[in-house]
């Protein structure tokens, strides 16, 4: 994926590349191909990466949707069709039940009123007119109550149904935002995330750390993906735990997560970022069967609080560049961008859009 513009043509960010690939490949500039190639492109799933790659350039869309479909089931049109439609019917169903219930109450009500009429025009209400008017209203009660019961259970059954297919709803958009290996949120939720530090007036107390794991490339050379990719796992799960509930985590991509900290200052940012690192470094990384050590593994973090920024893609840049000075500085190690930092060229940054 990066290799078909690798050397041609240089992009402001991530869409571009991605849109550039897709047309020099001859792919169709709709939405879910433009799912599968941002995925291929952030290499958050080598696998995915492997099959598009395989493909080749003109790819049909029956075999990108063949792969779109194993891999973004809940993005496919088919299956997000499928719960809307029958949110859809349920929901009509449910409609129908609660009007049918008002038409019975409504004529519920007309028959206690033509019986408190009859009765309040008898001057001399008699014994058997009584009987009468009491058996009317048992019987009309007694419907009542027997058809509002059995309703009552449909719409019960009903808004039970709506409620599994919100849930359902709920988890595919769950799922849509989640790193399937690290099970922490991925680059779109992080874009997304990013994108709204600076909708809030207390932005300026939010600090970004990137983090990125040092000789990545090396490990996954040395001992192969299956372990790189444990590895990755790992290390996400290193990161959550030395969080706290409020902070927001991603992989963003290959090796390099993404954490943002709410009501923090800089110097909470930093003492984050140094309890992130110096908990990984001395987190052992072992094979309990072969004994082989692939540790230690250690982090590279770039600090920068939203308060040194002007908007989300330049907070970004800057917490890059402080990671850069990280790397270039030795690497394990966490540094506070600082005006006057700067970078030959920093990654660039994408907003998610559908």
């Amino acid at each position: 994926m990066q290799s078909a513009t690798a050397g041609k043509i240089q992009m402001p960010d991530i869409a571009a590349q991605v849109t550039y690939a897709m047309r020099i490949m001859g792919v169709s500039p709709i939405p879910r191909n433009y799912e599968l190639y941002y995925e291929a492109y952030i290499g958050s799933n080598p696998k995915l990466t492997k099959e598009l790659a395989a493909l080749g350039s003109r790819a049909t869309q029956e075999e990108l949707d063949e792969i779109g479909g194993r891999y973004f089931s809940h993005l496919h049109p088919a299956g997000i069709d499928r719960v809307h439609n029958q949110m859809a019917r349920d929901l009509t169903d449910l409609l129908s039940l609660l009007k049918e219930e008002q038409f019975a109450l409504e004529n519920y009500n007309r028959v206690l009123d033509e019986t408190y009429r009859n009765i309040s025009n008898k001057s001399n209400t008699s014994a058997d007119l009584l009987r009468q008017a009491v058996g009317i209203l048992s019987e009309a009660t007694v419907d009542t109550m027997s058809q509002g019961k059995e309703r009552a259970e449909n719409v019960s059954m009903k808004s039970f149904e709506m409620e599994v297919i919100r849930q359902e709803l709920d988890e595919y958009k769950r799922i849509a935002n989640t790193d399937s290996l690290t099970r922490l949120a991925n680059r779109r939720a992080f874009d997304e995330r990013l994108a709204a530090i600076y909708n809030s007036e207390a932005h300026g107390f939010t600090g970004l750390l990137i983090a990125d794991i040092d000789h990545f490339k090396k490990i996954n050379d040395s001992f192969g993906h299956p372990v790189g990719d444990k590895i990755l796992a790992t290390v996400g799960t290193v990161i959550r735990a030395n969080l706290r509930r409020d902070a927001f985590v991603a992989r963003t991509g290959g090796e390099e997560f993404a954490i943002i900290l709410p009501d923090s200052s800089p110097e909470e940012s930093l003492q984050v970022a140094e309890r992130i690192r110096t908990s990984l470094s001395t987190t052992p990384f072992k094979n309990s069967k072969s004994g082989a050590n692939y540790g230690p593994i250690t982090l590279s973090i770039g600090v920068c609080q939203a308060s040194a920024a002007e908007d989300p893609v330049d907070l970004y840049n800057k917490a890059d560049v402080a990671l850069y000075c990280a790397k270039n500085a030795g690497r394990n190690r966490s540094v506070m961008f600082e005006d006057g930092m700067k970078k030959d060229a920093g990654k660039s940054w994408l907003i998610y859009r559908k």
